[in-house]
C-alpha cells in the first residue's frame, strides 16, 4: 500500500487515513491503494467499521491531480475515472460494514466523491465542500446522479454550475453531512460514532446494510457518469482549461 494511505485497526475500527501533502490530490496509485485499503477492511473480521480521514491539515482531499488528465487517451482517462466512481463505488458497497468519512478541512471534485462513497459524512466546523470542476472544463459526472438525490434539483444544478465554495453549515443544511461537529472534536466524533456501529451484530449489521444498498443503488448512474466525464475531459476545452489551472492563469475559450 502507499506511504500516502495508511491502514490500522484501533478497537475494532479499521482507519484509513489520506496522507499526500499538500492538499491529498488524487492519483490513480492513492485512489487503488484506498480502494485496496477498503478490501482489506472488508476481509478483516477485527474491523467492525472504518473511518475514512486525513492526515494532512486543512485538506481533506482537494481532488483529482490533474495533470494525470492532460493529453490522455480516452481510454486512459477511463481507467482513471473508472476506478474513482465505479470501483470506489462497490467496493464501498460490498464493504459488509458501515464506514464513516471524517471531513476536516477542504474536500473538492474527486474528494467530494471519496467523502460520498461512505455511509455517513462528519464535518469539522471549518470544513469547506465543492465542485469546481466546471470551471476548468470538466464535469462533476457522478455528483449529477448523487446531489439531487439529497439537496433537490435546483438546489443541486445551482452548485454543481457555479462551482462555488460552500461551509459545513450548508452541507448540513442540504443533506450532504450527517453533522457538524468542532474542528478539535471532529476524530473523536468519528470514532465515538464507529464505536456505536462496530458494538451491534456484524452479521446483522452485514446483512442490513447490503437491504439498504439494494434500496438506495444508482450503479446505472455512476456507469453512465464515467462516459459523461469521459466524453468532456477528452475535449480541447478541457485540456485548455485544466492547463490554465495548472499555468494559474484564466483559460482561453
Amino acid at each position: 500500500m502507499l506511504d500516502a494511505v495508511r491502514y490500522a485497526i484501533a478497537e475494532r475500527v479499521a482507519h484509513i487515513v489520506l496522507d499526500r501533502p499538500p492538499v491529498n490530490a488524487l492519483s490513480l496509485d492513492m485512489i487503488r491503494a484506498v480502494i485496496a485499503a477498503l478490501r482489506q477492511a472488508a476481509a478483516d473480521d477485527e474491523a467492525r467499521a472504518v473511518v475514512l480521514s486525513s492526515a494532512v491539515a486543512r485538506h481533506f482531499c482537494a481532488g483529482l491531480d490533474l495533470a494525470v488528465l492532460l493529453g490522455k487517451s480516452r481510454q486512459q482517462v477511463r481507467e482513471f475515472v473508472h476506478a474513482l466512481y465505479v470501483e470506489l463505488h462497490e467496493c464501498q458497497c460490498n464493504l459488509g460494514k458501515p464506514s464513516i468519512a471524517a471531513v476536516g478541512g477542504s474536500a473538492r471534485g474527486g474528494g467530494m466523491t471519496m467523502a460520498i462513497s461512505c455511509d455517513v459524512i462528519l464535518a469539522g466546523q471549518q470544513a469547506t465542500f465543492g465542485y469546481p470542476e466546471i470551471n476548468i472544463g470538466v464535469l462533476p459526472a457522478i455528483h449529477f446522479a448523487h446531489l439531487p438525490r439529497i439537496a433537490g434539483r435546483h438546489r443541486a444544478f445551482e452548485l454543481l454550475f457555479s462551482g462555488r465554495t460552500f461551509a459545513a453549515p450548508e452541507a448540513y443544511e442540504l443533506g450532504l453531512v450527517s453533522k457538524v461537529v468542532p474542528d478539535a472534536e471532529l476524530d473523536a466524533a468519528a470514532n465515538a460514532l464507529a464505536a456505536d456501529f462496530a458494538a451491534k451484530s456484524p452479521a446483522v449489521v452485514r446483512l442490513a446494510r447490503s437491504a439498504f444498498m439494494r434500496q438506495n443503488d444508482y450503479r446505472r448512474n455512476i456507469a453512465e457518469a464515467v462516459e459523461d466525464f469521459c466524453d468532456v475531459v477528452t475535449t480541447d476545452a478541457a485540456q485548455e482549461g485544466i492547463q490554465a489551472f495548472l499555468e494559474k492563469r484564466a483559460p482561453k475559450w
